[in-house]
């Protein structure tokens, strides 16, 4: 029985690379979500405690600067939450265009392994006419002696 060799192995291959490639900067890009994510949740801790001390800095003697440092300290804070949510948004935009990119490599390879099992499936078939072809003509040619021997 003959090989089968798929002629377009060496695409294949690169889409399985391509796929391992993409899930890999799908990884990466939800690693990086994650932390861009909790980031923005220990920024939300920290205003929780800014805001806290606020309140103990008004309930004790009122000293401007404590008050002052206590209100800028939450407006930074705020800041800060502000331009981390424009963080995570990027990430989870980073991790959607990932995503998709997955999701066109896997297609692509699953496109190549059909058409391999295709192929595969042809050059059974081939094999299969081939060799009951053999076995036709070797049972006419088995058949023919026999006749000849007898007649």
């Amino acid at each position: 029985m003959a090989r089968f060799r798929y002629k377009m192995q060496n695409i294949l291959s690169i889409k399985e690379k391509m796929e391992t490639q993409a899930r890999q900067a799908f990884g990466d890009a939800k690693r990086n979500l994650d932390e861009k994510q909790a980031e923005l949740d220990a920024l939300y801790v920290k205003l929780d405690e800014i805001e806290r001390h606020a309140v103990e800095v008004l309930k004790g003697n009122l000293n401007m600067h404590d008050i002052e440092d206590s209100q800028m300290s939450r407006i930074i804070c705020n800041e800060q939450i502000a331009a981390q949510k424009v963080r995570v948004r990027k990430a989870q935009e980073a991790l959607e265009a990932a995503r998709s990119e997955l999701e066109d490599a896997v297609k692509e390879r699953k496109t190549h392994e059909k058409l391999k099992e295709k192929q595969f499936d042809e050059f059974v078939r081939e094999e299969n006419r081939s060799e009951s072809k053999s076995i036709d003509e070797l049972t006419t040619y088995t058949y023919g002696q026999k006749v000849t021997d007898n007649g």
